[in-house]
């Protein structure tokens, strides 16, 4: 019986190994219905929220739905790179696909993808097999393994695969919440924007995002992660708990989370005449909203007005072209600025960013170049 093969099926094999970088997502704009779509998407996946489908859809596209993208919108105005009309998570992960790249070298095609929005995961998984990749490796951009993100990465990239009669082979990269190289990045990147300062913090808050604590019952590791990075940091450091606390942010909903929540715990700080602080943020490989409103915005204000003067934000992924001090990015010692205000002084500081000079991501996955785990198939 005669069979007929497409072109492409005669090729001989390439061996050639892509990368893909997978980070949470944005927004395509900071509107209604940009911010809404995408919350659509975020808050319906049952990895992030586990509510019963009956109870919380109708809670999501009843109440959350047609009223949260108007808070979150201004929030992305706020940080919006204006100059390439792109959210700061986007612009960065451009920006360390095209770092990772140079540091691979031409051999291996490296690709980015939002689990949320776009690029989406199905246009990087595209990118690479047109490249010629028939082996793909996935990192997700996690340091600390949660449901949350490492496995709804990874059950969508596989979800994605399942549509595709002629599969690559896949690796996923794991957690590496204490890697000897992540923990160095990350000391070196403190210790320089430390060295900046005018002033020695008093503390060094550690935070991270949080999650429910009902979710580290059921089994998710991510609680035991961050605190084997607050460790290896600290050790790194050489610095005590009680000079480096840990700290959890970004809570979401009535239900009991991860504590000490952060914000609560700085105006703690601030009224136990603690003035100066600096906060690093090692759960995210990229700013984003979390990280350049929520920490460098919201928390600076809220120290700042609980009496504190200085809260140095210590960014991990990018360097940018400040008109402040990062230290100061406010009039100190007391706001009296309307929001519209505040939020004009935070863009004016966000204007331009630049390659980045250092990249955790890029030194991890130059180590894991020799791993034979998956850059040896190039020559399997």
């Amino acid at each position: 019986m005669e069979t007929s093969a497409r072109p492409e099926d005669d090729l001989p094999p390439t061996h050639r190994v892509g990368l893909l970088l997978i980070n949470l997502g944005t927004p395509d704009g900071t509107g209604y219905f940009a911010v809404r779509r995408y919350l659509r998407e975020f808050l319906s996946d049952r990895r992030v929220i586990e509510a019963p489908a009956a109870i919380w859809q109708p809670l999501l596209h009843g109440i959350i739905l047609p009223r949260r993208p108007f808070k979150s919108g201004a929030a992305y105005k706020r940080i919006w790179d204006t100059s390439q009309d792109a959210s700061p998570l986007r612009v960065i992960s451009a920006a360390q696909v095209q770092k990772v790249a140079e540091r691979l070298g031409p051999d291996i095609t490296v690709a980015g993808a939002m689990r949320y929005g776009t690029p989406s995961i199905s246009h990087g998984v595209n990118t690479l097999l047109k490249a010629g990749c028939e082996r793909i490796v996935a990192f997700p951009l996690y340091p600390q393994y949660s449901a949350a993100t490492t496995a709804t990465a990874n059950d969508h990239l596989f979800r994605t695969l399942m549509k595709r009669r002629k599969q690559p082979a896949i690796s996923t990269i794991p957690a590496f919440p204490d890697h000897p190289l992540y923990i160095a990045a990350l000391a070196s990147s403190l210790r320089a924007h430390l060295a900046t300062l005018t002033h020695k913090p008093e503390r060094i808050v550690i935070s991270f995002h949080g999650m429910p604590q009902k979710c580290i019952a059921q089994g998710d590791p991510y609680a035991a992660h961050c605190e084997r990075t607050a460790r290896a940091l600290r050790a790194e450091i050489g610095a005590s708990a009680d000079d480096m606390p840990m700290t959890f942010q970004s809570r979401f909903g009535p239900m009991a989370w991860l504590q000490p929540y952060t914000a609560p715990y700085v105006e703690a700080l601030a009224r136990q005449n603690v003035r100066r602080i600096a906060v690093i943020t090692p759960g995210f490989l990229a700013d984003c909203l979390e990280t350049l409103d929520e920490i460098g915005n919201e928390l600076r204000h809220q120290f700042i007005q609980a009496g504190g003067r200085i809260l140095a934000w210590c960014h991990v992924s990018m360097r940018m072209k400040q008109r402040y001090p990062s230290s100061r990015l406010w009039p100190v010692p007391r706001l009296k600025a309307s929001p519209t205000d505040r939020s004009r002084c935070w863009r004016s500081s966000l204007t331009q960013y630049q390659t980045p000079s250092f990249s955790p991501t890029a030194n991890l996955i130059s180590a894991r170049r020799t791993d034979a785990e998956w850059i040896g198939w190039r020559t399997a």
